[in-house]
């Protein structure tokens, strides 16, 4: 048999049109072809010894690891004697040696087929199975081994293996539904540790780098299956996932797209690519509204695009500083401070959400926040300009931890001269401790240090000088302005005239 079957391999390669030549095709005539005329004659017996000689060599070029010369000589057994099940079984472990996980798989299956109590065919045949992510097949395959051999060591280990990757795939797919995606990440790292080769498990792992925002891992890995197969539909997806989630959505498109062409019915790729279409033409819209100055429309709309995909952290965080920045154009600067938090919340990095909320904290005067803010951006970005507005940010912080004079006098930081004088006259008639001399002490004590703080007032707003250190925030005692000394009725009586210039009761219907 093994001699038929040379005669009909010599003749059908020397004399076909294209043969192969160390894993090439070459294209050779018959006659260029020189046959040695006793390699015809040879008895079944003598093409055994020769596919031995074969094997041994392969063996021995394995055992030196080169195993592709391995393979080629592996190959030459085969080709003499085709029905050997042990030439499969060595050739699959030299293909296993190469990570050619598919071929060696179906060699081991043509090995079992010949001899199904070849051990380790069914052992190598499992093995394949398992790097391969079928652990149900590996099992099949490694429970024969059982039945041929109960005690086998490596059958029971690899028993377990597969076990402990139908139970990481099990949990996986639970954390997936539930969106735990760290615990799906976490079962594809422990599943792919015996299923090094399961292309299924790794584009489960990258899908949920990418929903975690872990973008590099997530393209890492996608671009690793797209160097081995680049019609890999899945990695395809995974990869425009990356880039849409990154905000690059023109790009993203592409890849969706050129995944739907490997495979038409890839589900998941196609809502991507909707959701991102959708996506970019809302927040255009919202922009277009913006530019135009109709903030109530740029506000719907972009509230709108927040809906479409909540996984698109990158994007919805621009979405919420983009209606940020509309609320504190329309006044709503709380609004306008959550809608930030929760940019700043989505991505830590996002240093114009910071500015966003810090400006809408100094307007609302909420000094210590908009401090925190701004030295959380100069602390990422140290520019002259964040430099500045935190220090803006701490005078203004220094300034309200002291006497707000002009609220105390109830006029705009913007106040004449004549304004001011208008309002400390009402206020310290309306304060004056004569005017209150009839309630009870406590009344009486609150509103004579109201009166001070007037007068106090006062002499700082209407003096030049006093009014240009405060306004900057300087300390007033530096230039010799020592407020502690201060007496309020010097002011007032100065303000009013002096003694015999004001009655108390003839102004008392003005106030």
């Amino acid at each position: 048999m093994c001699y038929f079957l040379f005669m009909l391999y010599v003749t059908t390669a020397v004399c076909s049109p294209a043969f192969l030549i160390d894993g090439k095709m070459a294209t050779e005539s018959c006659d260029a072809v020189n046959m040695d005329p006793d390699m015809e004659l040879l008895s079944d017996e003598e093409l055994e010894r020769e596919a031995e000689s074969f094997k041994e060599q392969g063996n021995a070029f394995y055992v030196k690891k080169d195993y592709a010369e391995a393979f080629n000589y592996y190959t030459k057994a085969i080709d003499m004697c085709p029905k050997n099940a042990s030439y499969y079984g060595n050739r699959a472990a030299t293909l296993m040696m190469l990570c050619r996980y598919r071929d060696a798989l179906e060699d081991c299956q043509q090995a079992v087929r010949l001899d199904n109590t070849f051990i380790k065919g069914h052992l190598r045949e499992g093995k394949c199975h398992l790097l391969l992510g079928n652990a149900m097949a590996a099992s099949r395959c490694f429970q024969r081994v059982l039945e041929l051999e109960s005690d086998n060591s490596q059958a029971q280990q690899e028993v377990k293996n597969a076990e402990s990757i139908l139970e990481y795939e099990r949990m996986a797919e639970i954390g997936f539904e539930k969106r735990d995606f760290r615990m799906v990440v976490f079962c594809m790292d422990r599943a792919l540790d015996s299923a090094s080769a399961c292309h299924k498990f790794k584009i489960l792992k990258a899908e949920c780098l990418a929903l975690l925002g872990r973008y590099p891992e997530a393209q890492s890995v996608a671009s690793d299956i797209l160097r081995m197969d680049s019609t890999n539909a899945d990695a395809l997806y995974v990869r425009g996932l990356c880039l849409y989630y990154e905000d690059c959505i023109d790009k993203a498109v592409q890849f969706f797209v050129q995944a739907l062409r490997m495979a038409p019915d890839h589900d998941k790729a196609r809502l991507a690519c909707r959701n991102a279409k959708a996506l970019k033409a809302k927040k255009e819209e919202g922009n277009k509204a913006f530019k135009e100055g109709n903030y109530e429309a740029a506000c719907e709309l972009y509230s709108e695009a927040l809906t479409i995909d909540p996984n698109n952290i990158k994007t919805n965080a621009k979405l919420y500083c983009n209606r940020a920045t509309v609320g504190s154009k329309l006044k709503k600067l709380e609004q306008a401070i959550e809608d930030c938090t929760k940019a700043i919340k989505l991505d830590e990095t996002y240093i114009k959400a910071y500015l966003r909320r810090a400006q809408c904290y100094m307007d609302t005067e909420q000094y210590e926040e908009a401090v925190r803010d701004y030295e959380k951006v100069y602390q990422t970005e140290k520019t002259k300009e964040h430099k500045q507005l935190l220090k803006n940010s701490q005078l203004e912080l220094k300034k309200s931890k002291r006497k707000d004079y002009y609220k105390i006098l109830g006029v705009d930081k913007n106040a004449t001269e004549e304004e001011i004088k208008k309002a400390y006259r009402k206020r310290a008639l309306l304060h004056h401790p004569d005017r209150h001399s009839g309630a009870s002490a406590e009344v009486q004590k609150e509103e004579e240090k109201k009166f001070k703080e007037v007068g106090e007032a006062f002499s700082v707003l209407s003096d030049a000088k006093k009014k240009s250190r405060y306004d900057t925030g300087q300390d007033l005692e530096d230039d010799g302005m020592n407020m502690g000394d201060f007496d309020a009725n010097n002011i007032f009586k100065a303000f009013f005239g002096g003694p015999g210039g004001f009655s108390f009761e003839g102004n008392i219907c003005s106030v």
